[in-house]
């Protein structure tokens, strides 16, 4: 700011009595406007250095009898460093005489000076300098020395508007200290802000002050609460971080809790100044002009082809998915060219309004942005809203919901009332279940990352119907087959086959026709469409991931993600504290960093390794825990009193154990989440995406081996490695390994898989939606106890907000992994259970409200943040992809009895070499897939209580049993035959032959589909071309604009001084 060196002085006489006017003496001394500080505080303007246009006139010329002398006049404004304390008025005060001076020469009548106190506002000014203007008309009777004097005032005026807007920004956000005293009071509402800080409105003037978006003025927008407790003891550092929050030109305003004293709410507004420093710091995009579409042209065939198709459908009913934007409009924002913000280009820019220019997601994005940068101790990293988070300094840190999202009046005749109302109405409420996304409304409320979440989960839902379409499908092949299955009715007649028993002791013969239902229910999982669904899953986890690499490169376009760049992230304070001592320079930032040694990074990497091994390890154990609770239990259930389970007792075995085995799993979950966190931290990632990324990674092991784990051993382990009647193979040389059904083990995966993922999802959508539920319930029952039935309506929004649940401590963690693990289930044993995507399906379209409710009603609004893509688990689905291909050949080719049957049908039975294999073919498959066994081969301890004879009342000689072994009466008795080894020959085969051939069309099919759309790439090089021709056009308007100015303000001077 520069010292005050400018005063006007005029003399006049006036004789009221008479109406007349004497002689008006005028000198002045202005060259240019200068503003300063008198030592009262108050605001003089003046001129120097001028000199008069006019001839001097001897006769004329005034006796030097007057100096003013400049640095007398008003002190400078170094000396009075004090902002101004209140607004300005303007008044006019006399020119006292002074001693002569060869500079200033001015008549003796006493003259005055304009002078602006901290009242005077703009229009008060306007005022006096029209009334000073029209003394000079008036005594002058000079229009040319008035246009002249009215041109030097307009400048100096244009300076005052400058300083006050200046004084009001300094003011505002440069208080001496941030105590408690200066909080507002709960009954009165007195801000600690001066009246200065309503020149920047954040909302319209109509906003009610008690809707708690604004400060106590009801202009100023709060843009983000920081929440602590006076009780704290880290109030230095909060005290000096708040300090530096003003110098960053930050508006403050405090306030108690109305329901506990004890608890401050700290609320932040961002001005227009700021926003704009910021953003262009950040290269956040905004929009400057309008995109054109243009229609390729039609052939005039098409075009009426097309009138027809659109009045064909205008007999239709309208799309029920899609929202009807004149019922609900304002969904969209218009579409628009966009580039990163910048102050000196600022008119290139659409700015209808400043106070909607950077919508409240931007804004909160900027003042978090500032808030982890702002110092709050002496030190070189001594920064950042995180680390006063973590040492307890504040106890919360949140951008505002947007008001409520209930309103009493209907949305489809008042509107909506917010963007949060509008959010619940037309995604969160179950009503819409069935509805598009709103995706550009979700990232413009809670940002781009949340945004590609739910953008990812609706793409993976929209592609499960095709996929749950076809496994209903096979399914349904199974049901309207299943009375032409040749298998299931040779078990359902197979009343004189008797199988041995499937445990020691306490297990009966059985017949064969006793696992009738079993056998059909078999069918209806394990067809000839299976090997089909199989495959079809393959290509559509490939195709999946294709499109959705398309998919997000046109939401990476259409939310200006295409250049986004993540900026350099802050080094953890862990890392920071641990590896202070040693330094080196970073390659990008060029400052010098704390740096971790090769060879303690990777002795970190090697213990952190085997953690992990050894957590699975555990999983094992948990595993092998439970197969020895069915082989303990089977024997237990078969000497159950009660029939029903006496007389299915493998089922009940199972049952019990897939129970069992998911509250195990919910247990690990428990644990291998405190795991992961130790062994994580003791990896020292040295930021958070790195510490973001390794904890995933781990968590996502953990999880996955936890759950899959009894999974793969019933698919691929179960009943192989049992042995045979006679030589049981057994642990501990005690229990005998557990067998398949008589009727195959691709029943027991059914069930494992379908408990599993219900009991799973079940049990995760309650704890996502009821657990923060019950907690909201309990603390608005509690906050009516203590202040009545109508207390939450009379909260601010800082308040509510305050009282919701914060997001989980790992951001979207939980959702991804939920999803993933799903994602799993739907591809790795697709082949055992083609319901899988069906159960996906539905529980998507559950799954997309329950999380939006829980984001719009239940959470408080998260901090907007951007993304590109879905980060590492993109990495983690192409894994999956990948074992899927594997899985389901080994599913297809080991567990279901689909290779068994094809080799029976081609090799031996009743079309062996005629190259066909239908139905009719597998005429015999049952016996000869079924191995004799004489009785008195068992082993005592293997030898059943019964004989047998409540079946064919006699005492049982021989029983049947599953594998292709030799007759007791052969040569080598017991010995495989040589149907085994063609099964097994077959079933390699298959494998590899599955393998590559899936591999092959996956490949080919992630080579045909490109990663950007024809149409999105040709969009983006024309946006490209209009950008660069539209910023300069815009150039070349603005500077012909400028070059007309300066040519009539050069004709205008040539007329007046000529």
């Amino acid at each position: 700011m520069l010292p005050l060196t400018s005063y006007v002085s005029h003399s006049f006489t006036y004789n009221e009595n008479k109406k007349n006017y004497s002689s008006f003496k005028f000198c002045t001394f202005a060259s240019h406007p200068l503003t300063g500080f008198d030592l009262g505080g108050q605001v003089a303007i003046g001129f120097s250095h001028w000199k008069s246009p006019f001839p001097p006139s001897n006769h004329n010329l005034p006796s030097p009898d007057c100096v003013r002398s400049e640095a007398s006049a008003v002190p400078p404004i170094s000396d009075h460093l004090e902002p101004a304390s209140c607004p300005a008025s303007l008044s006019i005060t006399p020119l006292p005489t002074c001693s002569g001076s060869q500079e200033t020469i001015c008549d003796s009548i006493p003259g005055f000076v304009v002078k602006i106190s901290n009242k005077t506002s703009t229009s008060h000014l306007r005022e006096g300098v029209l009334i000073i203007m029209v003394h000079y008309l008036l005594f002058s009777h000079n229009l040319c020395l008035f246009a002249s004097i009215l041109l030097v005032f307009s400048v100096a005026v244009k300076d005052v508007n400058v300083l006050l807007e200046r004084e009001r920004s300094e003011g505002t956000s440069s208080p001496s200290r941030a105590d408690d005293s200066t909080l507002l009071n709960a009954a009165t509402h007195s801000s600690i802000l001066d009246d200065n800080s309503k020149s920047d409105s954040g909302l319209p003037e109509g906003r009610s002050k008690s809707s708690g978006l604004c400060f106590s003025d009801g202009k100023s927008r709060i843009d983000y609460i920081l929440v602590y407790r006076k009780s704290s003891s880290q109030s230095e550092k909060r005290e000096i971080f708040e300090r530096n929050i003003r110098a960053e030109g930050l508006h403050m305003e405090k306030e108690a809790s109305i329901t506990n004293s004890d608890v401050i709410f700290l609320k932040l507004h961002a001005p227009w100044d700021v926003l704009c420093r910021y953003a262009e710091l950040m290269n956040i995009r905004m929009p400057f002009r309008r995109k054109i579409f243009y229609m390729h042209r039609r052939h005039k065939f098409m075009s009426r082809m097309e009138k027809r198709i659109n009045k064909f459908r205008g007999w239709l009913p309208r799309k029920p998915m899609k929202f009807d934007n004149d019922t609900l409009p304002d969904l969209e924002e218009g579409e628009s060219f966009t580039a990163p913000f910048s102050r000196s280009r600022i008119h290139h820019f659409i700015i209808h309004n400043k106070d909607t220019f950077f919508n409240n997601a931007t804004r909160s994005r900027i003042v978090h942005h500032i808030l982890q940068r702002v110092k709050y101790e002496e030190g070189k990293n001594k920064m950042g809203l995180n680390r006063l988070l973590s040492n307890n300094s504040y106890e919360a840190a949140f951008p505002l919901h947007e008001g409520s999202y209930h309103s009493k009046n209907s949305i489809r005749t008042h509107g909506a009332e917010n963007h949060r109302h509008l959010l619940y109405e037309c995604w969160a409420w179950w009503g819409v279940w069935y509805k598009y996304q709103p995706l550009d409304l979700i990232r413009r409320y809670f940002g781009e990352k949340i945004g590609l979440y739910f953008a990812w989960l609706g793409w993976y839902t929209g592609m499960l119907f095709p996929a749950a379409l076809v496994g209903l499908l096979v399914f349904l092949y199974g049901v309207f087959t299943l009375e032409h299955c040749q298998v299931s009715k040779e078990i359902c007649q197979a009343t004189d086959i008797i199988m041995c028993p499937i445990c020691d002791q306490y297990c009966p013969y059985l017949r064969l026709s006793d696992s009738c239902i079993y056998a059909k229910v078999t069918h209806l999982f394990d067809n000839g469409a299976t090997v089909f669904f199989a495959v079809f899953m393959a290509v559509w986890a490939t195709v999946f991931l294709e499109f959705w690499k398309r998919r997000r490169a046109v939401l990476a376009y259409d939310w200006d993600l295409v250049d986004w760049e993540e900026e350099e992230e802050e080094i953890r304070p862990q890392f920071e504290a641990k590896y202070s001592k040693k330094e080196r320079m970073n390659p990008i930032s060029g400052k010098p960093e704390p740096y971790q040694a090769f060879t303690d990074k990777y002795s970190r990497l090697i213990v952190s390794a085997s953690g992990i091994f050894f957590m699975i390890l555990v999983v094992i154990a948990a595993v092998f825990g439970i197969v020895i609770y069915r082989v303990i239990t089977v024997s237990t259930f078969a000497a159950f009193g009660w029939a029903l389970i006496r007389n299915n007792s493998q089922v009940a075995t199972t049952g019990t154990a897939v129970c069992i085995n998911f509250c195990i799993i919910m247990l690990l979950n428990v644990l291998y989440e405190k795991v992961a966190l130790l062994l994580t931290n003791l990896e020292q990632p040295r930021t958070e995406s790195e510490w973001e990324n390794s904890f995933t990674l781990k968590m996502f092991l953990f999880q996955f081996v936890n759950l899959n784990s009894s999974t793969f051993y019933i698919a691929f382990f179960l009943g192989r490695f049992t042995g045979r009647p006679g030589a049981y193979l057994r642990l501990i040389n005690r229990w005998k390994l557990e067998e398949c059904h008589p009727s195959g083990c691709l029943i027991d995966l059914c069930m494992q898989m379908g408990i599993i993922m219900v009991l799973k999802q079940t049990w995760n959508n309650f704890m996502e939606l009821g657990s923060p539920l019950i907690q909201n319930w309990w603390t608005r029952r509690r906050l009516k106890r203590e202040h009545g039935q109508n207390a939450k309506a009379s909260f601010p929004q800082w308040e509510r907000d305050y009282n919701l649940q914060p997001m989980n401590a790992y951001g979207l963690f939980d959702e991804y992994l939920e999803m993933i693990l799903q994602f799993g289930f739907t591809t790795i044993f697709v082949a055992a259970f083609p319901l899988a995507p069906l159960l996906a399906l539905i529980n998507n379209i559950i799954e997309i409200r329950l999380d939006a409710y829980k984001f719009v009603t239940q959470w408080r609004r998260p901090l907007p943040s951007q993304a590109k893509d879905i980060g590492i688990w993109y990495g983690i689905l192409e894994g999956i992809g990948i074992l899927s291909v594997i899985t389901n050949a080994f599913v297809i080719a080991v567990t279901s009895d689909f290779i068994p049957r094809l080799v029976y049908a081609y090799k031996y039975g009743p079309c062996a070499g005629q190259g066909r294999a239908g139905e009719g073919c597998m005429i015999g498959y049952v016996n000869a897939s079924l191995s004799v066994f004489r009785v008195s081969d068992f082993e005592k301890r293997s030898e059943p209580r019964t004989n047998g004879s409540e079946l064919s009342g006699e005492a049982v000689k021989y029983c049947r049993y599953r594998d292709y072994r030799e007759p007791p009466d052969a040569a080598e008795p017991y010995s495989y035959t040589l149907q085994f080894w063609h099964v097994l020959a077959a079933r390699l085969a298959f494998i590899i032959v599955f393998e590559h051939m899936v591999f092959a069309i996956k490949t080919l099919i992630a080579y045909l589909i490109p990663d950007l759309p024809k149409d999105l790439r040709d969009r983006m090089r024309r946006e490209k071309y209009l950008i660069q021709e539209m910023m300069y056009e815009a150039e070349l308007e603005r500077l012909q604009k400028e070059k007309n100015e300066k040519k009539k303000k050069d004709k205008v001077h040539h007329k007046e001084w000529p």
